[in-house]
């Protein structure tokens, strides 16, 4: 991480800031969201190696998807995932994963994020990230309750 910290300083972006292993990057740029998304793309593939998908949000779009849970409350928040997209998926692709029994997991879709409860060990069950980008042909990110909330305080 301290890596992608001093590629993405070096390229002029500021205050730049990561937290876990998992790509989670927090910045201050007056950059539109798709250039940010973009330019962010290739300083990790020119200056580290791989060719990611960038999910761009705001810490009051990340926020929102905490506020919109469905689950809270119903179920024990360790096992609620949250995908996270940069564009809304298509309306017919959704009701179509929609229609489908994730039993014992539940999933849920707003334009906002995916909600997943996986009541089992993540991967064992149908439901996952990969999952989603395949059915709904987008690409996703998915964090977990706490690494929301961390990375909303930390953007305050």
């Amino acid at each position: 991480m301290a890596q992608l910290r001093d590629a993405l300083t070096l390229s002029g972006f500021e205050n730049v800031r990561t937290w876990i292993q998992s790509g989670n990057v927090l910045l201050r740029t007056h950059l539109d969201r798709y250039t940010l998304r973009v330019r962010v793309q290739k300083v990790i593939r020119d200056g580290i190696g791989p060719d990611l998908g960038i999910i761009v949000k705001t810490a009051s779009e990340l926020q929102t998807v905490i506020e919109e849970n469905p689950f809270i409350g119903q179920v024990d928040r360790s096992r609620i995932f949250f995908s996270l997209f940069n564009d809304i998926p298509e309306k017919q692709k959704i009701d179509t994963l929609l229609e489908q029994d994730f039993s014992p997991g539940w999933l849920l879709i707003t334009s906002h994020a995916a909600y997943m409860f996986i009541p089992g060990v993540y991967g064992r069950g149908r439901l996952s990230n990969q999952f989603l980008e395949k059915k709904l042909k987008i690409t996703a990110t998915m964090r977990n309750f706490n690494t929301l909330s961390k990375l909303i305080e930390l953007s305050t």
